[in-house]
């Protein structure tokens, strides 16, 4: 995880990305290697339906991305 912010910076901002579903906001702590911002990356890009986040994470070797995605693209046909 990047040094621009202390541990509990970097908390308080992955969780008020979280609450407002910005996933732009969760991305760059989430691609800086932070576990909890990459599960609420997933999170909110799985329940705002974003297939193209779900697939870039999917991609990049996010497990849960991979098993969400099939769930989602299961159940719409997407």
């Amino acid at each position: 995880m990047s040094s621009e912010f202390s541990h509990d910076e970097m908390a308080l901002l992955i969780e008020r990305a979280a609450e407002t579903g910005d996933l732009a906001e969760l991305r760059r702590p989430a691609d800086a290697g932070s576990r909890d911002a990459a599960d609420q990356l997933v999170e909110s890009a799985a329940e705002q339906e974003d297939f193209g986040e779900l697939r870039r994470l999917a991609a990049a070797g996010n497990q849960d991305a991979a098993d969400i995605l099939a769930e989602l693209e299961d159940e719409t046909g997407a």
